[in-house]
């Protein structure tokens, strides 16, 4: 990753905590990830998914810390949110019209997406883990409200600006042979407070191919959805196959459109890793809506500005001394450290469980500090905030 990593240490009570910070993806991480990455890395993915069928769900496999990015996968989804250059909140906001808004949400959903490290992956959150993190004035909260499945809830506010953002994300990897494809279902919400309009959209499948060109893409279809102004974008995420292919890879396509004619306002083109554009059907006028060199460089490290304030759920702390063992190359080490933490975390569901009634069918009653959720076969998992607004954090990204 770029820039430096930054050890922080806090007190809490007689022990020393160790609070781990990396540096936020961005479009420096590929030439850089591999300071901590282990030797041999396509050899040892391969003999750990020898024992893996095609088509298996791979939620419940244990990576060594070989294949650990140093950071949680609850800070991945805070970082697509509070790690940019560019203040793309504000201007959905601050945009005149509902179809200049609109547009403005398109781009900033495109900027969610970073490019990731082949061959590495987060952690997975422990249940209850949360990561608390602010920039300015939008403040972002998240919280692992189930395990198995695993599903993440975001919340994030930015009262100045009348934003608000609200998550439910459930990751589904499934092996393939020869590439792994997540899933990631569970809707996106923005909410522009003042207009009273609602964004609805969800996120491309993240897909790690090993043959015969080993790399991470985002893929697939993303809609995006105003209901109360009545406007909607189709976007398509495309990469590399069999062969390479600059102009197809990490290449976007789609439109945007009115829901009541189907008629289409505006065609989008171009790169989520390079630049997107819009093209005015009536006009040909053609506008830069995004640029990821402006948005995703040289991004800042998250530092901790309140020790006493941060939670001992907090990923950074959770985590901590596994990241800095990776970070130092200590393999051996790492293993047992994080071996440790996921064995605490199998006695407490197993203790959760010896508590439970025999008739009753959830394998777990862990109730979520922050976040209300309930779960449908029809409409899936729903996370709803316990709180109007996000508090200030005591980590922070400085300006």
């Amino acid at each position: 990753m770029n820039g430096q990593n930054m050890l922080q240490v806090r007190e809490v009570g007689s022990d020393t905590k160790l609070a781990v910070l990396t540096a936020p993806f961005s479009l420096e991480n590929e030439e850089s990830d591999s300071k901590y990455r282990a030797p041999n890395l396509i050899q040892r993915i391969l003999s750990l998914l020898s024992s893996v069928r095609p088509g298996s769900d791979l939620t419940r496999l244990q990576l060594p810390p070989q294949f650990n990015i140093p950071k949680s996968q609850l800070q991945c989804y805070g970082e697509s949110l509070y790690s940019t250059n560019s203040d793309m909140l504000t201007k959905c906001s601050n945009e005149e019209t509902p179809l200049g808004r609109f547009v403005s949400v398109v781009a900033w959903s495109i900027s969610t997406l970073r490019p990731l490290p082949f061959g590495l992956a987060p952690y997975n959150p422990l249940l209850g883990e949360t990561h608390h993190v602010s920039r300015g004035t939008l403040n972002v909260l998240l919280e692992q409200v189930s395990h198995h499945p695993p599903v993440t809830a975001l919340q994030a506010t930015d009262d100045r600006n009348n934003i608000e953002m609200i998550w439910c994300q459930s990751p589904l990897p499934r092996f393939h042979g020869t590439y792994i494809e997540t899933e990631v279902h569970g809707e996106r919400r923005l909410n522009i407070l003042d207009k009273r309009e609602t964004y609805t959209m969800n996120s491309p499948k993240l897909v790690i191919r090993f043959f015969p060109l080993p790399g991470v893409d985002w893929l697939g279809n993303v809609k995006i959805r105003c209901e109360e102004t009545g406007i909607e974008a189709e976007l398509c995420y495309r990469g590399n196959s069999f062969l390479p292919r600059p102009s197809v890879h990490r290449s976007v396509k789609g439109k945007i459109f009115m829901s009541s004619t189907s008629k289409t306002v505006y065609e989008v083109s171009g790169h989520w890793d390079r630049t997107v554009i819009v093209k005015d059907v009536s006009t040909r006028k053609t506008t830069t809506i995004y640029d990821a060199k402006e948005a995703l460089h040289r991004l800042k490290t998250p530092i901790v500005k309140d020790p006493k304030a941060v939670l001992e759920s907090e990923s950074s702390v959770v985590w901590g001394e596994v990241s800095e063992a990776i970070l130092e190359k200590s393999w051996g080490k790492a293993k047992e450290i994080k071996t440790c933490i996921e064995e605490k975390q199998r006695e407490a569901a197993r203790e959760r469980k010896s508590r439970q009634k025999q008739d009753e069918e959830e394998e777990e009653d862990y109730i979520p500090k922050y976040f209300t959720v309930s779960h449908s076969k029809e409409n899936g998992w729903s996370c709803l905030p316990n709180n109007k607004l996000v508090p200030t954090a005591p980590i922070v990204v400085n300006d």
